[in-house]
């Protein structure tokens, strides 16, 4: 079995911007540069034999490209008790039109997607139990730019559990 999602690289250069907005936040584990990415599609795991149909399915998809600036933080939870601090994203729908055209390659596949709304973000950080509240950090970091990137193609990833936390490996990337 592979755990194995859809997503977007971010540059370097927007990683070493987000790194700086970390904060002394009780409970707070946050991501490495190298776990910095944006999820388009979660697969979840699949057999090895799963992964030609998954590839061959996604080298189909053209996205358009287009230029995507990262702005401001957000979290899921209430800003007193967060569950994941994120960067977002602006504009949405051409992330959205990608997230949509790789779902439906893959809903045609009879994979079973994520059914609830797509938000698209980048983790900065998941909280344990207790968490600090993270609601002057938004208030810094509200509006913010961290930088602007041309998205030209997109990238399955195999996730493996390490030591340090996740492990994210390029499988593929399509143009």
């Amino acid at each position: 079995m592979r755990r194995l999602f859809f997503g977007l690289e971010i540059p370097a250069h927007i990683k070493a911007r987000l790194l700086k907005a970390r904060a002394e936040v009780s409970g707070a584990r946050w991501q490495s540069a190298e776990q910095m990415h944006l999820t388009l599609l979660f697969l979840g795991d699949l057999e090895e034999e799963c992964l030609p149909a998954v590839c061959e399915a996604a080298r189909h998809i053209r996205p358009v490209p287009f230029e995507l600036s990262v702005t401001g933080l957000g979290c899921f939870g209430p800003p007193s008790a967060p569950r994941v601090l994120w960067a977002g994203v602006r504009p949405e729908v051409p992330v959205a039109s990608l997230h949509g055209a790789i779902k439906s390659k893959m809903d045609g596949l009879g994979f079973t997607t994520e059914g609830r709304a797509f938000r698209p973000h980048i983790t900065l950080s998941r909280f344990r139990r207790q968490p600090g509240s993270v609601e002057s950090l938004l208030a810094d970091y509200e509006g913010r730019e961290f930088g602007v990137f041309q998205v030209d193609e997109f990238v399955l990833f195999e996730s493996r559990q390490g030591a340090e936390g996740s492990v994210y490996t390029v499988i593929e990337r399509f143009p």
